[in-house]
């Protein structure tokens, strides 16, 4: 059986047909880097999860010279799980990260920004999927909002620094209308409850305490639809953000913090999963800069955002950040490897495939579609599940042998 199997698989292979179109898609597990990067509210770039340890690596003028300080503590999350995402809670000088834990998928483990301590919170997570979402965490009212399975979340953090005995809930509030409508179309009252959602692979972005839903079908380029938080309303017409337009695709966002006391943040970075450019989209003017794209096409990467940077985790466990002036910054800029920060090693990173989702701060991923995972002692394979663990890891020796051939079933080693 197995002979004949790695036989129709080579077969398949050589002649780029697929055999696991109805594979179960790759989500927040197993796409994206295995840690993340964010800022405290003085500024100082914080790393962690990266090769077992945590990193402040000061501020930004200090991002390419010495070396980070080590912050690991006792209480952090194993990072042991692709695609974690952590929130900087302006505040309370907090880190809220999320899908660290691969046992315990669910939690939020926060970490005191101030005490350098680490805590975690449970959560009961309702319908809620932790395995495939995306999110922002709302400045104001310190809030997240996630979208999963075509549904709208909210999970309230209160101004938490440590976590609390009862676990926090996860809150469905609505199954969003995402119909691109003419601006002279509907009212509140004629949407249909999950119209358009079918397929979308969510982009959200924050600024003004509005979410920001990008690349939804439908919407032409330079386009959003946008969820008022405080009214927890779908605005029914998209959002234009002038010219040059952003493309309504795929990417990744991060929203750029205003100085403390100064506000929500106004503005945020797109990046489509080609990397063809950065997109600047600030939502006070509703008008876009196009600044230069990242040095490596890299869609699983994620992305943070201080008050005058954009901040880059790759996959392959570099940092790489972008110098952002609001008041200057018009075009170009050149992206510079933080030096500061070692290389992180993320085994447990998917690179395969097309389109991760994002959120703001540091971002979530989840992708679609029929992409197939490297095995592991938790995940044979979806359609290989059936083999045994150790004829997965001959096939997988094989499969390695036909390089370019399996670069057509989207298998990554």
């Amino acid at each position: 059986m197995f002979s004949s199997l790695l036989s129709t698989l080579v077969f398949a292979a050589i002649h780029g047909t697929s055999l696991f179109v109805s594979a179960a898609p790759a989500t927040t597990a197993s796409a994206g880097p295995a840690g993340c990067v964010t800022f405290d509210t003085s500024w100082n770039l914080l790393a962690f999860g990266f090769n077992g340890k945590d990193y402040n690596a000061g501020t930004q003028d200090a991002w390419t010279t010495g070396t980070a300080t080590d912050i690991t503590a006792q209480g952090r999350p194993p990072f042991n799980s692709a695609g974690t995402t952590c929130y900087l809670s302006q505040f309370a000088n907090a880190i809220y990260v999320l899908n660290a834990d691969s046992a315990n998928p669910s939690s939020i483990y926060i970490y005191d920004a101030t005490a350098k301590s680490w805590s975690t919170q449970q959560v009961d997570a309702g319908k809620f999927d932790p395995s495939n979402f995306v999110a922002i965490l709302d400045h104001d009212t310190n809030v997240f909002y996630a979208y999963s399975n075509s549904e709208i979340f909210s999970l309230d953090m209160s101004l938490l620094k440590s976590s609390t005995p009862k676990p926090l809930p996860w809150n469905d509030v609505q199954s969003p209308d995402m119909t691109a409508f003419t601006p002279d179309a509907p009212t509140s009252s004629s949407q249909t409850p999950g119209a358009n959602t079918a397929g979308y692979k969510p982009v959200m972005a924050l600024a003004q305490n509005h979410v920001h839903f990008l690349g939804v079908p439908g919407l032409k380029e330079g386009q959003a639809k946008i969820f008022v938080i405080h009214f927890s309303f779908m605005q029914p017409a998209p959002q234009s953000y002038g010219t040059p337009a952003f493309p309504s695709t795929h990417g990744k966002t991060a929203s750029f913090f205003m100085p403390e006391g100064k506000g929500v943040q106004q503005e945020f970075a797109f990046i489509p999963d080609d990397g063809s450019a950065t997109y600047v989209i600030n939502v006070a003017t509703n008008t876009t800069k196009t600044l230069t794209g990242p040095p490596q096409k890299d869609p699983f990467a994620s992305y943070s955002a201080s008050t005058s940077a954009l901040v880059m985790l790759g996959t392959q466990g570099q940092v790489v950040y972008l110098p952002y002036d609001k008041d200057g910054s018009a075009g170009g800029g050149t992206w510079s490897t933080i030096t500061k920060i070692p290389t992180a090693s993320f085994s447990s990173a998917s690179s395969s495939g097309s389109g991760g989702s994002s959120s703001s701060g540091s971002n979530s991923s989840t992708t679609t579609g029929g992409q197939i995972s490297k095995p592991n002692s938790n995940n044979t394979c979806g359609a290989l599940g059936v083999v045994a663990s150790v004829k997965m890891q001959a096939l997988w020796s094989v499969a390695l042998g036909l390089g370019g051939a399996l670069a057509v079933m989207g298998v990554v080693v």
